[in-house]
């Protein structure tokens, strides 16, 4: 059999189109297999590799492959690849909930892209730490981080940043009640998505949108609209994104006073969560496992779902969701704080 001649330079040619396709376990198993060893383990190989395993749900994997590559970085001093791996590190450890490791890691790299006069790599940075200021209940941070990260993707014509960019400005802009605003950010992410075509880019777009009418009430539309994020997720195997659709799916289920299909999508949810070792989304799932097994009536269940959510909403520093949780819990309210995860670059 004739051995893979791939150079570095091609394997990284191939890594960015099977990236920008959303292929990203492919992309994964390219890097992890294919070329000579010498070439898989140049560090721009290694950072396209732990982006893949990242967007693939593989955080430890990318965690390593990533600090791989920092490490060559700055032995050679490379700013522009110390900055994407501090990026791409930052948001590994937002994943996890370890925002202290998180912020200046993000800071770093907002620092970094400055020196270069890296735009993107600015409104990346800037995105990244909005996705922050939304869990510690800073709305007008949050607003004023997005909007700029959106006009850098805007003029740069990066149509992915855009649609994250709007996803998460629809995201705010619920928190805050602002309904009209946040249908018009959702609508513009799912049509920036459409564009871009990648199936686990259209899912994100799509549930947020499907969450903003979960909260309005508009039960049918919801519905509608996370059978076709389930549909697109699976299509991406993207698992993981799988989880949150099956997590809004658990929110519909509660809503229409269905505890035990309820509970049972929040405990799948959360599973994963758990596998993936996704912070926000095991509290999410967590707190949606509560609020069915207390309409279930298994009390002493429900509490310590709901201590384990709040647990998880500590850990990340969103100090109001853990506050409305308790407070809605003491009073016998069935709503439950939903910090929806921010897309992060």
């Amino acid at each position: 059999m004739m051995s893979d001649s791939t150079g570095p330079e091609e394997l990284s040619r191939e890594l960015r189109e099977l990236l920008a396709a959303g292929q990203f376990r492919q992309a994964l198993e390219r890097a992890q297999t294919g070329g000579p060893s010498s070439a898989r383990q140049r560090p721009e190989v290694q950072l396209l590799a732990a982006t893949a395993a990242t967007r693939a749900g593989e955080l430890s994997t990318a965690v390593s492959l990533a600090e791989a590559a920092l490490e060559k970085f700055r032995a050679r001093g490379d700013r522009d690849g110390r900055m994407r791996a501090v990026n791409l590190l930052g948001a590994i450890a937002f994943e996890h909930g370890r925002l202290p490791e998180a912020e200046p890691l993000f800071g770093e790299a907002l620092f970094l892209a400055r020196q270069l006069g890296d735009s993107l790599m600015e409104a990346r940075a800037s995105n990244n730490l909005a996705s922050m200021a939304v869990l510690r209940g800073e709305p007008d941070t949050a607003l004023t981080l997005y909007r700029s990260a959106l006009l850098s993707y805007t003029r740069l014509g990066d149509r992915r940043g855009t649609s994250e960019a709007y996803h998460n400005l629809g995201i705010t802009f619920r928190l805050i009640r602002e309904w009209h605003d946040s249908q018009d950010a959702a609508a513009e992410a799912v049509r920036h998505a459409e564009m871009v075509g990648e199936r686990s880019l259209m899912a994100l777009a799509v549930m947020g949108r499907a969450e903003i009418e979960l909260e309005r009430g508009d039960l049918e539309l919801a519905e509608r609209e996370l059978e076709r994020a389930a549909a697109l997720a699976n299509d991406a195997g993207d698992e993981l994104g799988g989880a949150e659709v099956t997590r809004l799916k658990a929110v519909l289920a509660i809503a229409k006073g269905d505890f035990e299909s309820g509970r049972r999508l929040a405990e799948a949810a959360l599973l994963v969560a758990q596998r993936f070792a996704s912070t926000l989304l095991e509290g999410e799932s967590a707190a949606a496992a509560a609020r069915a097994l207390r309409g279930m009536g298994r009390t002493a269940e429900a509490e310590s779902r709901r201590a384990l959510a709040a647990q998880r909403f500590e850990a990340l520093g969103a100090v109001r969701w853990v506050e409305q949780l308790q407070r809605e819990w003491e009073e016998g309210g069935e709503k439950h704080p939903k910090p929806k995860r921010p897309r992060k670059k």
